[in-house]
């Protein structure tokens, strides 16, 4: 067993960026769609939910060796069009089955959404009034998923969800907003402008190679609160995000979660305490 974890750790850190690469191109149906689900006028939602019950709203893009400008996985963790098996979310430390584990949080909920969502689960934090909803997105759709986070930390676009007899935000509405998977703007340019719509300050935490460098041009005008980016190469995994939302719920400071961050990302990947603070970095 020890041998089959060491194998995925290694096989997650092989996932990190190579660099400039083309940009998957997908055929002109599957844009017409994106543009018809991620429309900003469409989702930008009124709908009342619970100010009360706060959200995190991860978004991953799952691993996908066709799709995406990495270095390959073994062909099942590396398939984006299957989420069972994928290394960011099906595997052992993938989001899916890492939070099902955890302590502090129940899975309530599990559903297919679309061909763009693949499969979204909701986490119920087992103490307080918090709620997680992930989002798996299919791998060769990374640029939707991208566009989706970025519009949703400026507040561009915002949904809600009904949980039994709850309603609770989502995208712009959540509280929490995070970004989980492969750097695909380090493969494809965004074009559009993505400022604050209403004023509010939204927490992010982006989880990929070179976070920072490549997202902070395209969120300098959407008035965000980055809790933890990346400053180099990376592996994406849940034990990282986990513990920085485990800070986050108690109300800890940037500098104390980026720590609660960087310290599993050490005790996972033995990369030293020093290396993980200087790749792990807030504000």
């Amino acid at each position: 067993m020890r041998v089959k974890v060491f194998l995925i750790l290694i096989l997650s850190f092989l996932t990190s960026c190579k660099g400039q690469s083309n940009e998957a191109k997908n055929n002109k149906e599957s844009e017409t769609k994106k543009k018809t689900i991620e429309n900003p006028k469409t989702n930008n939602l009124n709908t009342e939910f619970d100010s009360d019950t706060k959200t995190i709203h991860i978004i991953v893009a799952l691993c996908d060796n066709k799709y995406q400008g990495i270095v390959p996985v073994p062909k099942s963790m590396g398939n984006g069009q299957d989420p069972k098996n994928n290394l960011y979310w099906g595997t052992a430390y993938g989001i899916k089955t890492y939070f099902k584990r955890s302590s502090e949080w129940t899975l309530i909920k599990q559903v297919e959404i679309d061909s763009f969502i693949l499969e979204r689960l909701i986490f119920k934090h087992n103490n307080q009034n918090y709620y997680i909803v992930a989002d798996a997105y299919n791998g060769k759709n990374i640029k939707n998923a991208t566009e989706t986070f970025l519009r949703s930390s400026a507040g561009i676009i915002k949904d809600t969800l009904k949980i039994g007899d709850k309603t609770i935000g989502i995208k712009g509405n959540s509280k929490l907003i995070s970004y989980i998977g492969h750097d695909g703007l380090m493969d494809f340019n965004l074009q559009e402008n993505f400022i604050n719509t209403d004023n509010k300050t939204r927490d992010v935490i982006i989880l990929a190679c070179y976070s920072k460098s490549y997202f902070q041009p395209h969120l300098k005008n959407s008035k965000v609160n980055p809790l933890v980016w990346t400053t180099g190469l990376m592996a994406p995994e849940a034990y990282t995000i986990h513990d920085a939302i485990t800070g986050y719920i108690k109300d800890e400071t940037n500098d104390d979660i980026r720590l609660r961050a960087a310290k599993a990302y050490h005790r996972y990947q033995k990369c030293g305490l020093k290396a993980a603070k200087n790749l792990l970095v807030t504000n």
